[in-house]
């Protein structure tokens, strides 16, 4: 037989050196790529000074900020898994619900919302995957209101003042819109997440901000000195793609030795001591393993606002009544899973018009436009999912000057874009339903408004369905419970409407679609009365869950953390994420979140002062890594070596 038998054509053989040095050129580049992949650990120690649990919006921010001292070691427990190529592409946010890397949550039956909806239930998707929901949402770069910290503040949060907080929305923050970032009052540069308009807009936009000032609104940045106004949205992407907290603050410092990163790690408890009420280990589910990792400093609990809860439940810490009835040991009675708060909204309004401008799929998912954010980063894959305007504007309960109630999300298309193809499983929309009202107008262009209840009365609650950490908590959110609730989003509603009546809107041909929709039929059409039952059938989430673990000063027996985020009645546990608000920011969250991841590093980090030895060793720490350390303050303090 000839030696090529055995080994094949020689021109094979000749070109494995190139193939294996261009191998090798690119394992290097991706090692030191700031953005390149995040490993799952292959080394779980025994025990570790910090545990952080959730790699979510706030997780990933903490464990970012806690290992810049060298001498800490951190465990980062993550449920999920990494970051997918589809989920990078912002235009794709609507396609990864119900995916792997959704809990898919759905809430219990409602009565007075969700109507519309297969079981009268809600979808709720929160982010099983490193980045959390940061993966999931619409990437939408909103802080909320001046007067929502100063009011946390009010209630007895020290520290919590906007003027407190602004500093962390700068200090995260790289603006990458030179008319934004001049103003460095609002904004800041250099940080690890990158905010910006997305270089692709419809001609809408300009139609929606255009028409917001003919209502009297101004045009203006509303994460700036005045939120009420119109603007372009600002978003969380980076050279076209999304930028996730995974990839603004895990993947640049992967490589720390001091920094362990387990996903597929699903926690069943936190071990706290019965007599001394500390918390001291973690116990999770890895590859069909049990795990228990002791902490011997702190356990950062940042699951988010349905799943911190449930592990607090889990692990004994909430209401008594409630865990006894499921026979788990009660190290503490707090209102854990009480005060759930969320931006309900109306989701389900259609505006017809005669350009070809909506988003559609045979206008985004084809091989050009591929080929072009593949290439360049820019065009219509950069969308941020069809959502291109923002705006915070006053109905006739708004009372406060700069302190608007309703907030309107403008999306380049409706829920009819996709010829019913996502968005109506992604909503739970009845198949009566959209046949009667939403499939006659199928891919036809079209836009709409989402008006958005921004401070809710109602609230709600989580609570354990079982005491197996796999089965899914109750979530009930309770939306519309208070009256008041439907009637300011009746008013918002109102101003949405007239907002497709303005000049700009109307040159382009635009018209509400006025079929009466399914289950309203009893009321006459567009009273309040109609508006009201529209909402209360179409209620759509913005994915908002906020307040489970309410922050409170010692005097609120509602609160389950004190203001600088450690759990009531237990040692060495803290809560750093959405689920510690008093009440929900007005805007989206995801900002806010990675606020509070900021903020709670700080605040353990003045906790825990640092050696002389690990002092020295996080300035080293600094300047080899180029990353900022907070050295102002810093006393003399425990002396402990980690092994």
């Amino acid at each position: 037989m000839s030696l090529a038998y055995f080994m094949g054509s020689v021109n094979l053989w000749t070109a494995l050196p190139p193939l294996i040095i261009t191998s090798l050129f690119f394992s290097i580049f991706e090692r030191s790529n700031p953005e390149g992949r995040v490993s799952d650990t292959n080394e779980i120690k025994i025990e570790y000074d910090f545990i952080v649990i959730g790699a979510g919006s706030s997780g990933a921010v903490v464990a970012n900020r806690l290992t810049e001292i060298a001498d800490w070691k951190v465990l980062l427990l993550e449920a999920g898994g990494d970051e997918t190529i589809v989920s990078d592409i912002p235009a794709t946010a609507f396609y990864l619900q119900r995916t792997d890397i959704d809990w898919q949550y759905r809430t219990v039956a409602q009565s007075g919302s969700c109507l519309a909806f297969n079981d009268n239930k809600c979808n709720w998707p929160r982010g099983k995957i490193l980045g959390g929901s940061s993966v999931l949402n619409y990437m939408l770069y909103v802080r909320g209101n001046k007067k929502d910290y100063d009011d946390w503040e009010a209630l007895g949060n020290t520290g919590w003042s906007f003027d407190n907080v602004l500093p962390y929305f700068i200090k995260s923050e790289d603006n990458r819109n030179p008319y934004l970032a001049a103003n460095t009052q609002y904004h800041g540069t250099g940080g690890y997440l990158t905010v910006q308009e997305p270089p692709f807009s419809t001609p809408l936009v300009k139609a929606f901000i255009q028409g917001g000032q003919e209502l009297g609104y101004e045009h203006l940045d509303c994460n700036g000195a005045q939120q009420t106004g119109f603007m372009k949205a600002q978003g969380t992407i980076r050279r076209g793609s999304r930028c996730s907290t995974a990839k603004a603050f895990l993947r640049p410092v992967r490589d720390r030795p001091n920094l362990h990163i387990s996903m597929n790690s699903l926690v069943h408890k936190i071990i706290i001591d019965p007599i001394t009420k500390q918390a001291t280990a973690v116990r999770f589910e890895k590859d069909g393993q049990i795990y228990t990792v002791e902490a011997r400093k702190e356990i950062v609990l940042s699951a988010g606002a349905v799943n911190s809860p449930q592990l607090l439940m889990l692990s004994g810490v909430g209401p008594a009544d409630h865990l006894q009835s499921f026979d788990i040991p009660v190290m503490t009675d707090l209102p854990v899973g009480d005060n759930l708060q969320d931006h309900i909204s109306l989701g389900g309004m259609v505006f017809t018009f005669d350009k070809p401008y909506s988003v559609m799929d045979s206008r985004y998912f084809n091989i050009p436009s591929i080929l072009n954010w593949t290439i360049n980063g820019v065009g219509p894959l950069t969308t941020l999912g069809g959502v291109e305007g923002l705006a915070w504007v006053n109905t006739k309960f708004a009372t406060e000057s700069d302190w608007p109630d309703i907030q309107f999300m403008f999306v380049a298309g409706t829920p009819t874009s996709d010829f019913g193809s996502i968005v109506k499983a992604n909503n739970g929309v009845r198949d009566d339903v959209w046949d009667a009202y939403y499939k006659p107008v199928e891919g036809r262009d079209t836009w709409q408004v989402i008006p958005k209840l921004l401070r809710p009365e109602s609230t709600g609650t989580i609570r354990l369905a079982s005491a197996d950490p796999h089965t899914a908590p109750l979530i009930d959110p309770k939306y519309f419970e208070k009256e008041q609730d439907l009637k300011v989003l009746v008013e918002g509603t109102k101003i949405a409407l007239a907002l497709g009546k303005t000049q700009a809107f109307q040159q382009i041909g635009t018209k509400f679609y006025d079929a009466i929709f399914p289950g309203c039929e009893q009321f006459t059409p567009w009273t309040d009365e109609y508006w009201g039952c529209f909402i209360r059938h179409y209620s759509s989430t913005i994915y908002h869950a906020s307040g489970s673990c309410k922050m409170g000063p010692s005097s609120d027996k509602t609160a389950v953390v004190d203001p600088t985020l450690k759990v009531y009645g237990i040692k060495g546990l803290r809560v750093i994420d959405c689920s510690i608000m008093p009440k929900i920011v007005s805007g989206n969250t995801n900002a806010p979140a990675i606020m509070i991841g900021e903020k709670g590093s700080d605040l353990i980090k003045a906790d825990w002062p640092l050696s002389k030895r690990e002092n020295a060793t996080a300035s080293q720490f600094k300047q080899a890594l180029s990353i900022h350390v907070e050295e102002s303050n810093i006393e003399k303090g425990e002396n402990f070596v980690s092994s």
